[in-house]
């Protein structure tokens, strides 16, 4: 089993916290076991097996406890003393009402609480007015290239670098995904990881009334990762293709998308200004299986692969990520984390000097000192006006490169 560190360091501070432990991702992406991996911590801190409460609600033994009412009285029993308990409730959006009942919980005893859930919208609505501000979020990614080499190593097996890589660019992480053999059995297990996902956290949960109009629209955005988009654009592709649909419901569409946390929005800051503009937003699929299941492009194929792979790395080690905007064009990202930031340009390969200029000139209207770098697969890296050049698999592999 690959421990993931990454997010189990930043998790630990708060084990004792009555701050209620929030942890959202795409489905499969391990978010059941990083909890499994929470509960084993807490375990090995001496914490009685009876003040520690398992539930995973898409278990059909707990389908009973999905009405609000039984889940508080199942709960309420097993809190038998004034002592700590330790409570994890597994995809926890499936209880209706729940927000209430977490709430509950935490107000009337002495408690930890932690919840996992398939949609961004844990943290918003209902659940963020009853609890006041009284939460933290983790946002959880399928494998890292970094943990797919862990699980290699685990299973025993050598491997080339680079091979590996390609491989990892075209299956993505999801750790069921890398539970098969490579070839057509990957294949079936991440199509069908997809219709799930589409299935039970997009259509069915938010009562989509055109199942064909969204997955035109899903293969869309997961298609263009990394370009700009707006609701206009994408009607009006969908509408060239005899698919007429109002930009007020692509971009509802699109929402639904973002809250099964299927793609994740980087939105365009405005470095002279200092201001976030939304209405320019990129969106980045959030596993490159997914884009090699519905690309319909080829030109510069991989540098918007690199693109994608870097936000995730980013995002995966807990960075606000945005588009940076200049006087004269962009800045690939600005990665804010711990009050510090940096810069990124991402590219494929350094190809020829042209390439080479682009990159590097633009922060060329950047006259703050914050780090800035370039990010490449060129095997050899040349620095240039203080500029850091990283190989991309080395940073991949190594959170200590970027300071920011």
């Amino acid at each position: 089993m690959v421990i993931r560190e990454n997010y189990l360091r930043k998790i630990r501070p708060f084990y004792d916290s009555e701050l209620v432990k929030v942890i959202t991702g795409i489905r499969r992406c391990g978010k059941s076991t990083l909890m499994g991996q929470i509960v084993d911590e807490i375990r090995g801190l001496g914490v009685p097996e009876d003040h520690i409460l398992v539930i995973n609600f898409e278990l059909y033994k707990y389908r009973k406890l999905m009405n609000p009412d039984a889940f508080n009285d199942y709960v309420e029993e097993k809190l038998a003393d004034d002592q700590k308990y330790y409570l994890f409730f597994d995809e926890i959006q499936n209880v209706k009402d729940f927000e209430l009942v977490v709430n509950s919980f935490r107000a009337g005893h002495n408690v930890s609480i932690f919840l996992t859930g398939s949609t961004s919208k844990l943290l918003s609505g209902e659940l963020s007015s009853h609890l006041g501000g009284r939460t933290i979020s983790f946002r959880i990614m399928p494998f890292t290239f970094h943990e797919i080499e862990e699980l290699v190593r685990e299973m025993g097996m050598t491997f080339d670098r680079m091979k590996l890589f390609e491989e990892y660019i075209r299956w993505g992480g999801f750790p069921l995904v890398w539970s098969v053999a490579a070839g057509e059995d990957r294949e079936v297990v991440l199509s069908n990881l997809y219709d799930s996902i589409v299935l039970k956290d997009i259509v069915l949960r938010n009562r989509i009334n055109s199942p064909v109009i969204l997955e035109k629209i899903l293969s869309y955005i997961i298609a263009n990762s990394s370009t700009a988009f707006s609701g206009n654009r994408v009607a009006g592709v969908l509408t060239s293709q005899a698919l007429k649909i109002s930009p007020p419901i692509v971009n509802a569409y699109i929402r639904a998308i973002e809250d099964a946390c299927v793609v994740n929005r980087a939105e365009r800051y405005d470095i002279r200004g200092s201001r976030v503009l939304s209405y320019e937003a990129k969106l980045y699929v959030s596993d490159l299986g997914f884009f090699h299941l519905k690309k319909n492009r080829v030109k510069d194929e991989y540098n918007f692969i690199v693109e994608t792979l870097v936000y995730n790395e980013l995002l995966a080690r807990g960075y606000h990520v945005y588009v940076g905007k200049t006087q004269k064009g962009e800045i690939d990202f600005i990665a804010e984390r711990n009050q510090k930031k940096c810069y990124i340009q991402a590219a494929y390969l350094m190809a020829d000097e042209k390439t080479r200029a682009r990159e590097f000139g633009a922060y060329a209207d950047i006259r703050d000192n914050y780090p800035k770098y370039v990010i490449s697969l060129d095997p050899i890296t040349r620095d240039e006006n203080g500029i850091q050049h990283l190989n991309l698999l080395d940073f991949l592999e190594d959170e200590t490169l970027i300071t920011g």
